[in-house]
């Protein structure tokens, strides 16, 4: 689930470390010390026979390698580690390791612990991005920016608004990732525990507080909603920080010029003048990971009666990998917010690029709603005096209809970006409310 030589790039950040192999074999033993301190709670196994067991529990006493190739006997990881634990575990504490349980308890549980730790680590970084979004929108509330749409130029924003889009975007990705539940996995071979006779739900609910971990209703072998839901949360925030990574890109581009990352990095193996925007380049090439390993974790989210005949298995790397994409595209994402540059003069000067074309629309409804003409009348003389192939505010003087009820001080006020903004402050507004609100309850 490593290749090193990619790493740097797609799997950067504090989410890799945690949920690496030893992260993984760790978490699986956290789940073995803890059943079996349980079921010591519960009065199943002698208090001290778990002490015996827990003690063996610690992943540096393992070879993940060795684990791996012995789980191709019975088709998952858990079994062979058992085995080389009960090994460890001296007299007849040995025969109480993994007692009443199955090897997907032990594989699930660990998958939600690895889960949270990553997304906990995850997490940090989406805060820091949130607070150097709110900075950047309250910072431009009033810089006015070419608007765009289908990468033609627009009415007017700024670009305080394009942050403040950013920032709610993030901020929604932050609400299901703390809206996720992480339960535990105790359910025996076929979900009913039998293994522990009457003693089962009060084994899990031990479980449960001991890894700090929800507990489930009832075992969830082969219903995956919770596996989906970190998914679809993972998968939303690579949505939105694909976003934000493509965005600031293109606004970087040489001819657009208006943002760019200052600092180390960006360079070219073959033209000494280049300074790309690497951070925003590798956290959209790291997002752009999520949505297959997403369809794989649903595809194979349809598990056959009490036990998958290969939706389980299928989970695992998908799950690990998409907990390390994220994790890296939110990582690489802070660091191009904290090394962004934003160049307001480039950005009112390629506001005005078009000689007031893009404020044609405020001409139309100034006829309209001032001077009562027809609205196609009005939209008719306005388009011919933008297709003229003449500056548009001389076009527009010359126009027997625009001329008649405007001034040429008037169409220059009117074709002035600064003054058609809308309620783009207002929602700059908004939004840096909610996030502060948003922060209060995080």
């Amino acid at each position: 689930m490593s290749d090193e030589l990619f790493d740097g790039v797609l799997a950067a950040g504090p989410v890799a470390e945690r949920t690496g192999d030893t992260a993984w074999l760790q978490a699986m033993l956290d789940v073995e010390a803890a059943l079996a301190r349980a079921e010591a709670d519960a009065g199943l196994i002698p208090a001290a026979h778990a002490v015996a067991i827990a003690a063996q529990c610690r992943a540096e006493y393992y070879d993940a390698a060795e684990i791996g190739a012995a789980a191709t006997g019975v088709g998952n990881p858990a079994a062979p580690l058992v085995r080389a634990l009960t090994d460890r575990v001296p007299g007849d504490a040995a025969g109480y390791v993994h007692f009443g349980a199955t090897s997907q308890d032990i594989v699930d549980s660990a998958a939600m612990l690895v889960a949270r730790n990553a997304i906990a680590a995850l997490t940090d970084d989406v805060a820091a991005c949130g607070e150097l979004l709110a900075r950047l929108a309250e910072e431009h509330t009033e810089t006015v920016q070419a608007g765009r749409t289908l990468l033609q130029h627009a009415v007017p924003v700024t670009f305080g608004l394009t942050a403040a889009g950013w920032l709610s975007g993030m901020d929604a990705a932050a609400d299901r990732l703390a809206a996720l539940s992480f339960a535990v996995q105790c359910g025996g071979a076929a979900g009913t525990l039998a293994a522990l006779g009457e003693r089962g739900p009060e084994v899990v609910s031990h479980l449960a507080a001991r890894l700090g971990l929800a507990e489930p209703t009832l075992p969830w072998h082969t219903e995956r909603s919770r596996i989906t839901d970190i998914a679809t949360a993972l998968g939303g925030l690579a949505a939105g920080v694909a976003k934000i990574a493509r965005d600031i890109t293109l606004l970087a581009q040489t001819e657009v010029a208006e943002i760019a990352e200052r600092g180390p990095g960006g360079g070219s193996s073959t033209m000494p003048h280049k300074h790309n925007p690497v951070a925003a380049v590798s956290a959209a090439a790291a997002a752009a990971q999520a949505p297959g390993l997403v369809a794989t974790l649903l595809a194979s989210s349809a598990h056959e009666h009490q036990r998958a005949a290969g939706g389980w298995h299928a989970e695992w790397r998908p799950l690990t990998e998409l907990l390390r994409s994220t994790g890296s595209a939110v990582h690489w994402l802070r660091t191009s917010l904290e090394r962004l540059h934003v160049d307001a003069e480039r950005m009112r000067h390629n506001a005005a690029l078009t000689g007031g074309l893009a404020l044609a629309e405020r001409v139309t409804r100034e006829l309209v709603t001032e001077h009562g003409v027809a609205r196609a009348d009005a939209h008719d003389a306005v388009a011919a005096c933008c297709a003229a192939g003449k500056p548009v505010a001389d076009a527009l003087a010359a126009d027997p209809l625009v001329g008649m009820h405007l001034s040429a001080e008037r169409i220059a006020a009117l074709l002035d970006p600064a003054g058609y903004l809308g309620s783009a402050r207002v929602f700059v507004e908004r939004a840096l409310r909610q996030h502060h609100r948003h922060r209060e309850e995080h």
